[in-house]
């Protein structure tokens, strides 16, 4: 799937989105910082610009209380390319296994 959205556009709307978090749980720039252990000149920067490490952003998802959800978007989900994939994945015996009494 194509996305018409830039990586810059991308990053400087989640920023957007987070700092909403942070001001829906009442938490200035430097509580957040010091709750989650980003400096905050990251934060700031971040929310300015929309630019920050990947372990920055996750520990700032964890206080906010939104990474479950950021880990459920990136679930892979398995998609058909044809029908014939559909019926083989039908088709497939399941396994079956006895237990020792």
């Amino acid at each position: 799937m194509i996305s018409l959205i830039s990586p810059l556009e991308a990053q400087k709307s989640i920023a957007k989105k987070l700092k909403e978090h942070r001001l829906q749980h009442n938490l200035t720039q430097e509580g957040l910082s010091k709750r989650s252990g980003v400096p905050v000149a990251t934060l700031r920067k971040f929310e300015r610009e929309g630019i920050i490490s990947l372990e920055s952003l996750v520990k700032l998802m964890m206080v906010l209380g939104v990474l479950d959800r950021a880990l459920k978007a990136v679930e892979v989900t398995h998609t058909f390319q044809t029908i014939d994939e559909v019926i083989k994945k039908e088709m497939k015996p399941k396994r079956k296994r006895g237990r020792i009494s």
